[in-house]
């Protein structure tokens, strides 16, 4: 089928609307009219080539829920009219980071950007005459898309779709952050150190497990009051100017646990961080940096001596089947905040608005919501 997407061309270029085609689902697959998309910050590393490509142009989405209108064969637990989310790692059950419980580490994620589909190796998106490699084999910034079951998590149909697309990506891996890699205890100090999205889920996290105290970090002020809201303790522009008064407030402690959530990663990030993080404490390491990028601050003496950790992260440890809904349920009961993390809402022809918005640090996150006029 014909319909447009936001394509990506080459490095530093804005995406660019314009007219895709999007092939039949085959055996495995489902086809999706989406409803919504989050623009997260790991699109945008795209932009700047800190995530690596093998060629352009790329289709931009890894975040979002829709509808499935075509269903391939073979596909099981699935049909159309299903209200789903889309999981930007794929889960096949079968491998052995799957059968060990840890499916956000599925083997399939090796060909994540690739843009080869998981089916049979070919491209399902194409356009100009090329084919175009979707972001996380998903591609959301369409109104319609193609992608394999292994991706796809069925949802509640009363959950509104702008909310439901951020538990694909930014909610359960600042979620898990905290509650699987962290492992937040109750009565537990904890340091949040960027609260744009996946930040602010992370604050989530640490707040459902009974952090005691958590200090968001961020330099936007707009930030840090929202920060307030969403349960933060204290809040303070940088991780420099938080070191004195986390040293105060916990009795010399220090934090238990730090979670590093900024837009773009940098190794200096790391030593800054472990001076927050108390002996035997850990420090999260869930923001991405840039794929070339070897260099980290790191005092070897003090980080072996103090016993800390240094845990990387991806998708908060999450287990797409299980926490997808389970955050969901969460929200319908009143115990996760997903509606105050929407700060606005933008046409797919405004998904350059939205990024620089996200850059200017105006949004905690933005969604992209289609109409019939996208399609």
């Amino acid at each position: 089928m014909k319909t447009k997407g936001a394509i990506l061309w080459g490095l530093d270029e804005p995406w660019s609307v314009e007219e895709i085609e999007i092939g039949d689902p085959v055996a495995g697959e489902v086809q999706i009219r989406m409803e919504a998309a989050g623009m997260c910050h790991s699109d945008h590393h795209i932009v700047t080539g800190a995530t690596p490509m093998p060629s352009f142009p790329v289709m931009g989405g890894h975040e979002g829920s829709g509808v499935i209108t075509k269903v391939g064969d073979g596909v099981v637990g699935l049909e159309v009219g299903d209200h789903v989310v889309l999981s930007f790692i794929p889960a096949c059950g079968r491998c052995p980071s799957c059968a060990t419980g840890h499916s956000n580490l599925c083997d399939l994620g090796a060909g994540l950007l690739s843009g080869m589909a998981i089916s049979d190796g070919t491209y399902r998106i194409h356009a100009r005459g090329q084919h175009v490699i979707p972001m996380c084999l998903l591609g959301t910034f369409s109104p319609y898309m193609t992608v394999n079951q292994t991706q796809v998590v069925k949802i509640d149909k009363d959950i509104p779709f702008e909310l439901a697309a951020l538990v694909g990506c930014g909610v359960p891996t600042g979620w898990g952050s905290a509650t699987h890699v962290a492992d937040v205890k109750p009565g537990e100090a904890v340091a949040v150190i960027g609260v744009g999205g996946v930040g602010m889920s992370a604050l989530q996290g640490a707040v459902a497990s009974g952090a005691r105290q958590i200090f968001a970090i961020d330099p936007v002020p707009w930030k840090r009051e929202q920060a307030l809201k969403f349960g933060a303790t204290h809040a303070y522009p940088s991780m420099a100017e938080a070191l004195m008064p986390i040293m105060e407030t916990t009795w010399g402690r220090m934090a238990d646990k730090t979670i590093i959530t900024v837009g773009e990663m940098r190794g200096e990030y790391v030593e800054e961080a472990l001076q927050l993080t108390a002996k035997n404490g850990r420090c999260v390491v869930t923001a991405m940096g840039h794929m070339t990028d070897m260099d980290v601050k790191l005092n070897a003496f003090l980080f072996a001596m103090l016993q800390k950790d240094l845990q990387g992260n991806i998708f908060g440890g999450c287990n797409a089947r299980v926490d997808i809904p389970n955050l969901l349920a969460m929200y319908k009961a009143g115990h996760l905040n997903l509606a105050d993390m929407v700060t606005r809402t933008y046409t797919l022809e405004q998904v350059n608005d939205g990024y620089q918005d996200m850059l200017d640090g105006k949004n905690i996150r933005g969604v992209i919501r289609y109409t019939d006029a996208d399609r």
